[in-house]
This record gives structure tokens, sequence and C-alpha cells, in this order.
């Protein structure tokens, strides 16, 4: 039986720690679907097409991760690809509140699909989306907070 995991997320962009946790979850599962969240309520500073390319980039020594695209509820997503697992990475302990209450509405819609919380690397806790960007808009370098390969000045309209 293969065992697999959607590792959903805005991914705006994509950063060490995200693929720090996605490295942890390759250890729990045979495969996962990197899932980019198309959210019309959060544009973000990079497209989606963007964030799923900078990933593709990240995970390209990675055979057993597929990367995409959705929109609407992450269980409805996980439910039409027959995933029954959701990995949910975490920083700190304002990041588990959030997701606790995200896992038990997500266990009230879909029962079967089982959220995994997995932390980041005490080294990259500090990361987020939101500093990467703020460095970046700030003309700083962000190299040191993104996965190699990546050069977010590529994927900038």
């Amino acid at each position: 039986m293969t065992r697999l995991a959607v590792f959903p997320g805005s991914f705006d962009p994509f950063t060490l720690g995200h693929f720090d946790v996605l490295k942890s979850a390759l250890r729990l599962f045979d495969g996962v679907v990197v899932a980019v969240g198309h959210n019309v309520l959060k544009p973000g500073l990079f497209t989606t097409e963007a964030r799923v390319e900078m990933i593709k980039i990240a995970v390209a020594d990675l055979s057993n991760v597929e990367v995409c695209s959705y929109s609407g509820l992450t269980v409805d997503f996980c439910t039409s690809k027959n995933i029954p697992f959701i990995i949910r990475g975490l920083r700190t302990t304002t990041d588990f509140e959030l997701e606790q209450v995200i896992a038990q509405a997500n266990h009230k819609m879909a029962p079967d699909i089982i959220t995994v919380f997995i932390p980041a690397g005490a080294e990259l806790s500090f990361i987020s989306s939101t500093v990467v960007r703020d460095v970046l808009q700030n003309g700083g370098d962000v190299q040191q907070f993104i996965p190699k390969g990546i050069d977010l000045r590529n994927f900038m309209t």
C-alpha cells in the first residue's frame, strides 16, 4: 500500500522551512503532493503558477514529489486525489494553535483525512514567507532563506 500525503500551502514563496518539512514528510510517506492553494482573497506577491514553478525547481531531485495547484477546500482536494493525509508544518506555538483549529475543522468535514503536524528544524523556525517577502521587497538577499536553484527575481511580475 502506498501512503500519500498532501502538503498544502500558499508557499508565497517556498522557503527552506517548507523544504525541511517536506523532506521530513518524505521519511513518513511514500509520496507527497505539494499543493499550492489559490486563494482569491489572498493574492500574494507571486502568481500561483510562479509558485508551482519555483517549487518544481526546489524538488527536481525528489522523484516522489508532485507539485500542483488547487482552489477550494484542502479536504476536497484530498478527497478528489484519494489522499488521506494532510501535512502541516509548524514553526512556533502560535502556528500550532492556528493549525490545530484548521485540523479540527477539516476533521469535522472529512473524518477520514488525518492531519500530521511536522515541526521545521530549530535552525529554520524563524523563516517565514512573510519575512522572505519583506527582505526581498526591501532589496535584501533572500538566498539564505530559500532552496538552492531558485532565483525569486525571475518570478517577480
